[in-house]
C-alpha cells in the first residue's frame, strides 16, 4: 500500500514528492497509471455512474424517465443530486479503507475520479455533511470535509452536526430518517445555493436530512454530490 503523504505539507510540496514516489495502484499494487495511484487494468474496470435519476442519482435503464417514480411521487428536498461513481468493487473497498482505517491516500484517489466524472452543473460552494465532535475525535479526521478539500471548490463551513447519531449502517431507510431527524443545525447566514458533498449516499436519508436544514433556513437551491451511489 502505497503511504499517503503528509497533510501538513503545502500543494507544492505535496506536488514534488508526488512527482519523486511512483504511483501504486491501490488495488492491486501494479503500477499506477495517468497520474493516479491506479493501473490501467483497474481504472479500465472502474463502476462509473451512469444514466441516473436526477434527483436522487438512483441507476436508472435508459428507457426510464429522468426522474425516478419514487421522486415524482415525493420529490426530494435537493434539486439534484450527482454520484461519480457506484458503490461496487473496488470502490466499495476504498471507501471503506477511506472511511475507517485512515487510508488517507485512498481518499485522495477518489476525490481525483470524482473530478474526471463531475456533476453536469456548475458547483455552488461545496459544505460536507460533518461529523459530531465525539466522532471527529474518534476517527480522527471528517472524510467529507476532507474530500471537500481536494475537489478545490470554495466551500461553506457553516453546517455541524449538532447531535450525535449512531452509525447509520445495517439500519433501514425509515431507521435512518429517525436516526438523524434534527441532527444538523447552521451557524452564520446561508447561501441562497449550496452543494452537499458526502462519499457514500445508500438510502439517501442523510443527504435529504442535510438539504431539508438547510432549505428551512434559507438555502433556495440546494444540491448533491456524492462519490458514489449503492445501486
Amino acid at each position: 500500500m502505497r503511504l499517503p503523504l503528509p497533510s501538513a505539507l503545502g500543494e507544492p510540496l505535496q506536488a514534488a514528492f508526488r512527482l519523486l514516489l511512483p504511483l501504486r495502484c491501490l488495488v492491486c499494487g501494479e503500477p499506477g497509471h495517468d497520474t493516479l495511484d491506479l493501473c490501467v487494468a483497474c481504472l479500465a474496470d472502474l463502476p462509473w455512474a451512469g444514466r441516473a435519476c436526477l434527483r436522487c442519482a438512483l441507476p436508472l435503464p435508459d428507457e426510464a424517465l429522468p426522474i425516478c417514480g419514487t421522486c415524482r411521487d415525493e420529490p426530494p428536498p435537493q434539486t439534484a443530486t450527482h454520484a461519480s461513481l457506484l458503490y461496487l468493487p473496488p470502490i466499495d473497498q476504498l471507501l471503506v479503507r477511506y472511511k475507517f482505517h485512515q487510508d488517507l491516500a485512498a481518499g485522495r484517489l477518489l476525490a481525483q475520479l470524482m473530478l474526471r466524472n463531475p456533476p453536469p452543473w456548475s458547483c455552488p460552494p461545496l459544505v460536507p455533511v460533518p461529523l459530531h465532535p465525539k466522532r471527529l475525535r474518534q476517527r480522527g479526521y471528517d472524510q467529507a470535509a476532507e474530500l471537500c478539500r481536494l475537489l478545490r471548490t470554495p466551500r461553506w463551513r457553516g453546517l455541524y452536526r449538532r447531535r450525535h447519531t449512531a452509525p447509520q449502517s445495517e439500519r433501514s431507510a425509515e431507521q435512518r430518517r429517525d436516526n438523524l431527524f434534527d441532527a444538523f443545525d447552521v451557524r452564520g447566514a446561508v447561501p441562497a445555493r449550496l452543494t452537499i458533498v458526502d462519499d457514500v449516499m445508500t438510502t439517501g436519508s442523510t443527504v435529504l436530512e442535510v438539504a431539508e436544514t438547510l432549505r428551512l433556513v434559507g438555502a433556495e437551491d440546494v444540491r448533491a454530490w456524492v462519490c458514489a451511489r449503492v445501486p
